[in-house]
């Protein structure tokens, strides 16, 4: 995939799904497909299930309270048709004052289907254009900057044009005008988009976590891009733990699942802002510069 698929994969897998936390007891949690259709047996005395709308707004009013997450973050691409498999691993960081937002992904290592782990540096953040430094040229609006350790590449792709600078774009504001951000979508906004669903937990399956299966409607704006999206929510935290997406390409049964955990999480407890510093090493190349026209061409 492309630097931009790349953040914009960890965006709808993630904060896409309101901010896809994990703590440790979500390792091991695999993808249950929707149940069957028909009737199941039913217990004695059911616990009543909470409808989905509920569950949705309690996580919209979690995240909405947001100001600072820090966690480690495992991203996996699978090619089912190609039987192959990649796993990146690294930090996530996100800051947000009043309107004001910063994201930043250190990848630090990569694994290749059977292959020992490597380290394989690559950096992602998005940040405000005037936060950028070049010799020839001002960036204005919200951009991204990819750099590529391996390759001593850097990159710069503009996100979005500038803003009222009394209401500046919210990096997820931002990723909602073209993904689906579950948990910042109101309820009614994301049923225009996908039949959702809560998945029925297999008996032996780990207490406390609620599964939302997202099936694409034909008419949806993501009918191009993806068949179908699951979530679970650690119901203690009132965030999600995994997020899991399934694209149309190649043609089902055999398309590419993208899947993204969260570990070890740090809510809130503030982060310094020099994290989100842009350092360029002394050897890489000059950047390469994307601006939002020819972007769009491009995605």
């Amino acid at each position: 995939m492309s630097d931009i698929k790349v953040v914009k994969a960890i965006l709808v897998l993630s904060w896409v799904a309101g901010t896809c936390w994990a703590c440790g007891c979500a390792e091991g949690q695999e993808t249950q497909q929707p149940p069957p259709q028909q009737q199941q047996p039913q217990p004695q005395n059911p616990q009543p299930i909470e409808p989905v709308d509920a569950i949705l707004e309690r996580l919209n009013k979690t995240t909405s309270e947001l100001t600072s997450y820090e966690a480690q973050i495992e991203y996996k691409y699978i090619q089912p048709l190609l039987e192959s498999q990649s796993l990146h691993k690294g930090l996530l960081f996100y800051s947000r004052s009043g309107s004001k937002a910063a994201l930043r992904v250190n990848f630090e290592t990569r694994k290749q289907d059977d292959e020992k782990e490597q380290k394989y540096i690559e950096q992602y953040v998005v940040l405000d254009g005037a936060l950028l430094k070049h010799p020839a040229q001002q960036f204005k609006g919200i951009w991204l900057a990819h750099l590529d350790y391996q390759l001593k590449t850097v990159k710069y792709y503009q996100l979005a044009e500038p803003n009222d600078p009394n209401a500046p774009a919210d990096v997820f504001e931002l990723a909602g005008r073209n993904l689906p951000m579950l948990g910042f979508t109101r309820t009614k906004d994301l049923k225009k988009e996908f039949e959702v669903s809560l998945v029925e937990p297999p008996k032996d399956a780990s207490a406390g976590f609620i599964q939302v299966h997202l099936k694409v409607k034909p008419n949806s704006i993501y009918k191009d891009d993806y068949v179908s999206m699951d979530f679970w929510i650690d119901q203690k935290l009132g965030l999600p733990v995994k997020a899991v997406a399934v694209k149309t390409e190649p043609e089902p049964p055999n398309g590419e699942i993208q899947e993204i955990k969260f570990l070890n999480p740090k809510v809130n407890k503030g982060i310094d802002a020099n994290v989100f510093a842009l350092k360029i090493p002394k050897d890489f190349s000059e950047p390469e510069i994307t601006p939002l026209s020819k972007d769009r061409t491009q995605t």
